[in-house]
């Protein structure tokens, strides 16, 4: 008797195909269940540091932005339209608002813009704080990673606005 006949059963009996069918489920089920990949949150392997992120915010319209955001405050963090949670905002530095005005000898000088309606518009450098996990040199906030130049969204109970990361400094 032959292990495989001509009709391509195994032993006469079982088709060579409904095994091999039956292997590749098989693998796959164990590979499912029994031998999970890193898919997931590796909590062991990662360690939650604090840290530091710098983001600016250019051309923010408010009649009073120093009351909105202030030191020591919290706010939303939202990364790519997801919530990463809230951080803490360590600084608040207001950037001066100027226009880059040419002198009569050809040279350019900046000057404070002088328009009325540019008393309303301000350009902040935030410095917030908050626990991420940092594995080498990949560091997730709320489980998306931040990278510079990742734009994001600061939130609190008066003010919704985007910022855009220029710095991250794990402590």
């Amino acid at each position: 008797m032959a292990v495989i006949d001509a009709q391509g059963r195994l032993f006469g009996k079982v088709n060579i195909l409904d095994v091999g069918a039956a292997l590749v489920i098989l693998f796959v089920v164990l590979g499912i269940f029994v031998l999970p990949g890193s898919g997931g949150p590796v909590i062991g392997n990662s360690g939650s540091k604090t840290v530091e992120v710098d983001a600016v915010v250019l051309g923010l319209s408010a009649r009073n932005p120093k009351e909105l955001i202030r030191a020591g405050d919290k706010t939303s963090f939202i990364i790519r339209n997801a919530p990463a949670g809230q951080v803490d905002i360590k600084n608040v530095e207001f950037l001066p608002r100027n226009l880059a005005i040419t002198q009569p000898d050809g040279s350019v000088k900046p000057l404070p813009d002088p328009r009325v309606e540019a008393q309303f518009v301000s350009n902040l450098l935030i410095t917030l704080e908050g626990k991420a996990e940092v594995k080498g040199d990949n560091i997730k906030l709320g489980g998306t990673d931040i990278k510079v130049g990742v734009p994001v969204e600061l939130g609190g109970q008066q003010y919704n606005f985007k910022a855009s990361i220029i710095d991250i400094r794990p402590q």
